[in-house]
């Protein structure tokens, strides 16, 4: 495999193969899914439904860690939870074809969700509060746990050790996350002795898809252990008055399956800060692969550094700041 390149030799021919190696009967359609991390593909079969197959990014998990990711699924999906769980055959889930692993799913249409209603925040509260309820009767062996010095120190130190950051900020931009990062152990350090469990773990709203029966979650390859604030703090928005208000609508879903625990809030900013760190690692990280310069071209660009530096400032002051009260 070509580490420069992962997917070069993943083509749409490849992708039919791969699938109708599966004894589906394909009828040519191949439609590319918005992911990045992965390649996700729609489709078309003869005698059925779409399907839509995921090819894991090569080196990034064990297929140990993506069996347990699948089987976290069918878990959830047994408990009529509404998670789209990958395809059976020969009871296997995981395939191989031509050096590439990947998994089948059912192909489910929704649309984001705007969460714009209580009812729709107590809806997904309830959705996520069945899920954390199974996640927490079993423990992951070989997926990763949540981490504040991977997501931290690591991401920081492997983007000042590239050539991205122009070299005017990159002393100043060292001296803001040591001093960010600081504040984030101080005030998250073992995650405030939460208790931690399965979880879905990047639990934003386009892995979130809405149908007129409700949420369903869409993948599932960030799944690990760490603690419920960690799904529940992507979906607020707005400033404090506002996180407050949907943080409230959607706690009083969750806690109709499950006890939250409130401490938990104090969590939000710290995570919100490890996130815009790593999530510049990630760019950095992937910038090996042609379709991180075609998508983000920008973060090559000196305005982005000097943009990302002042929101870490901001972030700095945010996580200094009290944690918002219900």
């Amino acid at each position: 495999m070509n580490s420069e390149a992962p997917y070069s030799r993943l083509s749409p021919e490849t992708v039919l193969d791969a699938i109708e190696a599966l004894e589906f009967r394909c009828d040519g359609r191949v439609l590319a899914l918005n992911s990045y991390e992965n390649r996700v593909y729609q489709i078309g079969v003869e005698d059925g439904p779409p399907v839509v197959a995921k090819f894991y990014r090569p080196g990034r998990w064990s297929d140990a860690a993506i069996r347990e990711e699948h089987a976290f699924s069918g878990e959830l999906a047994a408990q009529e939870i509404p998670v789209v769980a990958p395809l059976l055959r020969s009871g296997e889930s995981l395939h191989m074809h031509q050096g590439f692993r990947y998994a089948v799913f059912p192909r489910r249409g929704g649309r984001w969700p705007e969460l714009g209603s209580r009812d729709e925040r107590e809806w997904v509260g309830r959705f996520l509060g069945r899920i954390h309820g199974v996640g927490r009767t079993a423990s992951f062996r070989e997926r990763q746990a949540l981490s504040m010095d991977e997501l931290g120190v690591k991401a920081r130190d492997f983007v000042l050790q590239g050539e991205w950051m122009p070299d005017y900020l990159a002393t100043k931009y060292a001296d803001l996350t040591d001093e960010l990062l600081d504040a984030v152990a101080d005030r998250a350090g073992h995650w405030g002795g939460a208790r931690v469990g399965r979880i879905l773990g990047d639990c934003h709203r386009g892995n979130i898809l809405w149908t007129d029966l409700g949420p369903h979650f869409v993948d599932l390859d960030d799944c690990l252990t760490g603690p419920a604030i960690q799904d529940l703090w992507m979906l607020l928005s707005g400033g404090r008055e506002n996180m407050r208000t949907e943080l409230n609508d959607i706690l009083q879903g969750y806690e109709q399956f499950l006890p939250f625990d409130r401490r938990e809030i104090a969590l939000i900013e710290p995570l919100r800060a490890l996130r815009m760190i790593h999530y510049s690692a990630w760019l950095a990280r992937r910038w090996h692969d042609p379709a991180f310069p075609q998508a983000f071209p920008w973060f090559a660009e000196p305005r982005y550094w000097e943009q990302h530096y002042r929101s870490l400032d901001e972030q700095l002051a945010a996580v200094l700041e009290p944690p918002l009260e219900l």
